[in-house]
């Protein structure tokens, strides 16, 4: 899943990637809302908080949404350091350790309920906003910017576009191209949707606990990756075996 082979299908690819991520995505959005009063899936709002607390000079608070969004931002930027360092290593691995420590993460913010009063949510909003940094970044990187899962501004933005040009494109290939793209566009928003729908059923009934969930789903999403990875390498050990004999 996280990684391509010359001879799978791209958007098949992608279609995983928005699958699982984006439900992931959807599920903490919601998760975080409930919990901690917080949008944790991007940096918008909490940037546009920020400079209000300034100009209102409450400094304390203009320090914590700052932090906030260099959460986020310190998410990408160890994701994609992480990636960068592992693949001078074991190439073919490169994607799994951010994963872990997102599904790691995770399932420290859903254990972190019993520190919830004394240390408020912003323990809590400062794990989760790394994790979907992390996340952001990885996918981004592992589509070539195609998929990504944990806002939708842009996606409702370019799927406006996508839908107009519809009524304007002759061309068959551009016309299909199109068409596979609004249906990942589509696919990511439905599954970011069904996550918040269901992360806000389960957490009326255990709470952040919800969030190991998606820690769940992660580890899965690995588990899935090394397996076709091996497969994938004793498929390649059969076929040359069978052209040396």
């Amino acid at each position: 899943m996280f990684s391509n082979r010359g001879h799978f299908n791209h958007h098949q690819h992608h279609l995983q990637l928005a699958t699982f991520l984006s439900f992931v995505a959807g599920l903490i959005n919601v998760c975080s809302l409930l919990s901690i009063q917080r949008f944790t899936t991007n940096v918008t709002g909490h940037f546009a908080l920020f400079v209000e607390e300034l100009l209102h000079t409450d400094y304390f608070m203009a320090l914590i949404f700052f932090f906030y969004v260099m959460s986020f931002f310190f998410g990408s930027l160890v994701s994609n350091f992480l990636v960068e360092i592992i693949s001078r290593i074991n190439n073919t691995y490169r994607y799994t350790v951010p994963v872990a420590i997102e599904a790691l993460l995770l399932l420290v913010a859903g254990s972190a309920y019993t520190f919830y009063k004394p240390y408020g949510p912003d323990l809590i909003a400062f794990i989760l906003l790394f994790s979907m940094g992390l996340q952001n970044s990885l996918v981004t990187r592992v589509s070539n910017s195609v998929v990504r899962t944990s806002h939708l501004t842009g996606l409702f933005t370019d799927l406006g576009i996508e839908v107009s040009q519809l009524f304007f494109v002759r061309n068959t290939h551009k016309k299909t191209k199109l068409r596979l793209s609004i249906q990942l566009r589509l696919t990511i928003i439905c599954f970011f949707f069904l996550g918040g729908l269901i992360g806000g059923a389960v957490y009326s009934m255990i709470g952040l606990k919800t969030l190991w969930i998606a820690s769940t789903i992660l580890v899965f999403t690995l588990l899935f990756d090394i397996i076709k990875k091996q497969l994938f390498k004793f498929t390649e050990l059969i076929s040359q075996i069978q052209e040396r004999i």
